[in-house]
C-alpha cells in the first residue's frame, strides 16, 4: 500500500505556477510572499458616523452642558478636499473619510443632538435631504480623548510588512486582503483538474427510473464531491456502459482537460471487468495520437479496496487511478490515494489526512490477517466508535462516520479499550 502510494506520488508533481486575476485565484496555492506596497489603511480614518473635533473642545461637556460647536463642512468617504477644523468648531464625518486637518478625535452622533438643538441623535439624515446638517451648530453630551474612534494610518498593515506567505491557500479572507492592498493579480500554483468517471452497464444517474438489475450510480457523485473538497477543479463524466472501446475512447476524449483521470469499477477480476482490458491496450505512441501510456493493476493488502490501477496515459502522461466499483472501497481509495495526489498537484503539504491514536471503547471483533483494514467511525474526544460494519456497500454508514479506523495487518482484533489509529476525515 506505502509502496502503491509512493508511486502515484512521484507522479503527481505540482503543477506549473501561473498569474490568475484574484477571483480566478481563490482555493489555488500562493507561490509567492506579498509585502503591502501600501499603508493598509492608507489614511487616518474614522471608525464611526458623527464629528470630527478638536479634543479640548469638548474635554469638559456633559449632557447637563454641552459643547456647542459650529460644524464647518461635511465629509464623506472618499472626500478629497477637506475643511480644516479650527478651536470650537467640528466637521460632520462619515465611517471611512478621512480625518481632516486639525480634527483629533471623532465624537459619535449618538453622543450629539445631531444639529437639532433637541437631545441625544440616533443618527444622521440623508445629506441629499437635509444638506443644512453640514451647517450650523451641533451640541455635543460626552467628552472624546485625542484619537478617539479614529482609525490611524498602517494600523492594519504597514508598508513592507509581509501580507501573505508563499504556500498560503487562497481564500475569502486572503482574496480580501489582497485586494485591499490593490493586488488585482497574484501567482499561484492551478488548482487541479480531475475527471471522474464510473464504469458498469448497471449504472443510471440519480433522478432517472430502476429498471431490473440496474442500481443508481453514486460513486462518479462521491468521487466528483471529495475532488472538489479536495481542492480540486472536478468534471463528472456520465456512466460508461462496460465496453472496452467506449471506455478507452471516452477516456481519450478527456485527457484535454485533465490532470488526473479517476475511474472506478471494472478492475477485479470479473469477466466484465473491462477497466483492465481498456487501460491495458493504452499502449500506443506518436504515430496514432494516443501518446501511449502504461497502467499497471495491483492487488493491495488492504481492506477495503485491494484491487487498484494506477498508470500514466497520453502524450502529457496524465496519471489515471483506476479504483474499485464498491461504494466504500472506491471511498477509502480515494482518501488514501487520490487527495495526496490533489494536494502533491498543488503543492500543499502535508499531502495526507491528519491522523490520530484514539481509544476504541468497544473494541474491533476481527480483521483479515495480512491486510490493513480500514472502517468507518466516529471520532469525538480521543474515542472512537465503529460505524456499521465492514461490507464495502454499506453507504449509509460511510455518510455517517467522520474518521477511519485502521487495524494494522498483524492484528486480526482489537480489545475493548484498545488504542487504534484514526485518519480523520472533517
Amino acid at each position: 500500500m506505502t509502496e502503491h502510494l509512493d508511486d502515484i506520488l512521484r507522479h503527481a508533481r505540482p503543477l506549473e505556477p501561473i498569474e490568475l486575476q484574484l477571483l480566478d485565484a481563490q482555493g489555488c496555492v500562493l507561490v509567492e510572499d506579498v509585502t503591502v506596497p501600501t499603508a493598509l489603511p492608507p489614511f487616518d480614518n474614522s471608525s464611526m458616523d458623527g464629528y470630527a473635533v478638536r479634543a479640548v473642545d469638548v474635554a469638559d461637556t456633559t449632557e447637563e452642558y454641552p459643547a456647542v460647536l459650529t460644524v464647518v463642512g461635511d465629509i464623506a468617504a472618499g472626500s478629497a478636499e477637506l475643511p480644516t477644523v479650527g478651536p470650537g468648531e467640528a466637521a460632520r464625518i462619515m465611517t471611512g473619510a478621512p480625518i481632516p486637518p486639525g480634527a483629533e478625535a471623532v465624537v459619535p452622533v449618538e453622543w450629539t443632538d445631531g444639529g437639532t438643538g433637541g437631545g441625544p441623535a440616533t443618527g444622521m439624515a440623508a445629506a441629499a435631504h437635509a444638506p443644512e446638517g453640514a451647517t450650523g451648530e451641533v451640541r455635543v453630551h460626552r467628552a472624546a480623548e485625542p484619537g478617539a474612534h479614529i482609525r490611524r494610518r498602517g494600523s492594519d498593515v504597514s508598508v513592507g510588512e509581509l501580507a501573505l506567505t508563499a504556500g498560503t491557500i487562497l481564500g475569502p479572507a486572503q482574496i480580501g486582503l489582497l485586494a485591499a492592498i490593490g493586488r488585482g493579480t497574484v501567482r499561484v500554483r492551478p488548482r487541479p483538474r480531475v475527471v471522474v468517471l464510473s464504469t458498469g452497464s448497471e449504472l443510471v444517474p440519480p433522478g432517472e427510473a430502476l429498471g431490473p438489475g440496474r442500481i443508481y450510480d453514486s460513486n462518479s457523485f462521491a468521487l466528483t464531491a471529495a475532488a472538489r473538497d479536495a481542492g480540486a477543479i472536478a468534471y463528472r463524466v456520465g456512466a460508461v456502459a462496460d465496453d472496452a472501446a467506449t471506455l478507452r475512447s471516452t477516456i481519450e476524449d478527456q485527457l484535454i482537460r485533465a490532470d488526473i483521470v479517476v475511474t472506478s469499477g471494472g478492475v477485479s477480476v470479473g469477466a466484465y471487468d473491462v477497466v483492465k482490458e481498456a487501460l491495458s491496450e493504452f499502449e500506443g505512441g506518436e504515430e496514432d495520437g494516443s501518446g501511449g501510456g502504461r497502467v499497471e493493476f495491483r492487488k493491495l493488502a488492504m481492506q477495503p479496496g485491494k484491487p487498484q490501477g494506477f498508470g500514466c496515459i497520453g502524450r502529457d502522461r496524465t496519471p489515471l487511478l483506476a479504483l474499485p466499483g464498491n461504494p466504500v472501497s472506491s471511498y477509502v481509495s480515494f482518501e488514501l490515494f487520490v487527495r495526496p495526489a490533489i494536494r502533491s498537484l498543488m503543492g500543499i503539504e502535508p499531502v495526507e489526512r491528519e491522523t490520530v491514536r484514539a481509544t476504541c471503547p468497544q473494541g474491533i471483533g476481527s480483521s483479515p490477517k495480512g491486510r490493513r483494514q480500514f472502517l468507518r467511525g466516529r471520532y469525538t474526544d480521543g474515542t472512537v466508535t465503529p460505524v456499521g460494519g465492514a461490507g464495502s456497500h454499506l453507504v449509509k454508514a460511510l455518510a455517517q462516520a467522520n474518521a477511519l479506523i485502521v487495524v494494522d495487518e498483524d492484528s486480526t482484533s482489537v480489545e475493548p479499550g484498545g488504542e487504534v489509529t484514526v485518519v480523520l476525515l472533517d
